[in-house]
């Protein structure tokens, strides 16, 4: 029962997380804190994992089907990103060593992620009213996925909402277009973090026994979200990326309070 749970938690997160560009960790973090059968390290891990495989398939899909890349912008903002993705999970180690407490690294996660959804929730909302930057340059993109890549890994959300809403921004580019590059970035950012795991701790130390099917959800959420992607609307993508931000706020408070009267 237990594979079969996390295998639907997978393909859900990651069909969602696909179309609209989150990647599928920021709902899968915050519902396994709420499940609470792993610890806060562990969750990240199978987060990582889930959501890598979920960008190859999806990333893979768009190519084929020709799907057009601003590839000056995506290739900088992945690269910095893997540098983001290292920093990411040494602060969330230093954390985690630092204060003992899963529940507390847990309500600092969820505080982060609720602030950053309501943020990034206001503007998508308002951005039509809210005139975006036309930056370029190698340097502000390396800069800007540097950032992205200590969100995904620190949160453990590869990547989520933050991306997309930062990327439309800076770049005043168009919903789909940020989603392409958003996956991207996200890619990058997991092979950073799951490259340093294997480096320091190794895979050994946590539990990853739920992996195996969440990787399969994980392929083909990615691939039924990329061909909705395709028949979507940019007005329908948008909308799924708002409701999923109010689903995932909701799970983000309920496991503060969770965690602060467990505490």
């Amino acid at each position: 029962m237990l594979y079969i749970l996390y295998f639907l938690i997978a393909i859900g997160a990651t069909t969602v997380g696909s179309l609209t560009g989150m990647g599928g960790g920021v709902i899968i973090k915050p519902l396994m804190d709420v499940l609470h059968h792993f610890d806060v390290e562990t969750i990240g891990v199978l987060s990582s994992i889930t959501v890598f495989s979920m960008s190859i398939v999806s990333i893979g899909k768009q190519l084929l089907a020709k799907t057009e890349i601003p590839f000056r912008i995506a290739i900088p903002l992945s690269v910095g990103s893997v540098l983001g993705g290292y920093l990411g999970q040494g602060m969330l180690r230093a954390i985690v060593e630092a204060l003992q407490a899963q529940e507390i690294v847990t309500v600092v996660q969820n505080v982060l992620l609720a602030i950053l959804i309501l943020c990034v929730y206001f503007y998508m909302r308002n951005k039509s009213h809210i005139r975006g930057l036309q930056l370029s340059g190698i340097p502000i993109s390396l800069a800007v996925g540097c950032f992205l890549g200590i969100c995904s890994s620190f949160l453990g959300i590869g990547g989520g909402p933050i991306n997309v809403a930062l990327i439309i921004y800076l770049y005043s580019m168009g919903t789909k277009a940020a989603t392409v590059c958003s996956l991207m970035t996200i890619l990058f950012a997991q092979i950073s973090k799951l490259g340093t795991v294997a480096l320091s701790t190794g895979f050994l130390v946590y539990d990853l026994s739920v992996a195996p099917v969440m990787v399969v959800g994980a392929i083909a959420g990615g691939a039924i979200g990329a061909s909705l992607s395709k028949k979507c609307s940019e007005e329908a993508v948008e909308r799924a990326f708002n409701w999923v931000q109010l689903l995932v706020l909701a799970i983000t408070l309920f496991n503060i309070v969770r965690n602060l009267v467990g505490g």
